[in-house]
């Protein structure tokens, strides 16, 4: 399943892991994000390793993981989508995933409740709607 990660679910596998790593290391999901959030987590580095509890090797290791789960666009591929999802994004800070999603006409992991109910032109799933889902693919396997 194609899918544009949020930054938020990268931060809440930082934070917490378990079920959420889990999936982003699944093989059933190929995950894609805007190229920025790359550097926002080395600009961040420091105050995001005081805030998880994580050695700068266990980050540094993390941001390893996401480089080889995760496609990061250039912003160029994304920009000529920017202006139709700023239309219907209800945060013009999620534009730019759902301009993504546009892109690869995919759906955004998010566990965002205002992206996901106060717009329709890109479906949203939350890693619980996730883990329903891959559990169903398992149990058909």
């Amino acid at each position: 399943m194609k899918l544009v990660i949020d930054a938020n679910i990268l931060f809440a596998a930082l934070i917490k892991g378990s079920l959420t790593a889990d999936l982003i290391i699944s093989d059933e999901l190929q995950l894609y994000a805007p190229e920025f959030l790359l550097e926002e987590f080395s600009k961040y580095q420091n105050r995001i390793i005081e805030k998880t509890h994580r050695s700068k090797e266990n980050f540094e290791t993390f941001l390893q993981v996401l480089k080889e789960y995760i496609a990061f666009i250039p912003q160029k591929n994304i920009t000529p989508f920017l202006e139709k999802a700023n239309v219907f994004s209800p945060d013009p800070k999620d534009s730019v995933y759902l301009a993504l999603a546009l892109v690869l006409k995919s759906a955004v992991w998010s566990n965002d409740k205002k992206l996901k109910e106060e717009q329709n032109h890109v479906k949203v799933l939350s890693t619980e709607d996730l883990i329903k889902i891959t559990s169903i693919l398992k149990k058909n396997k």
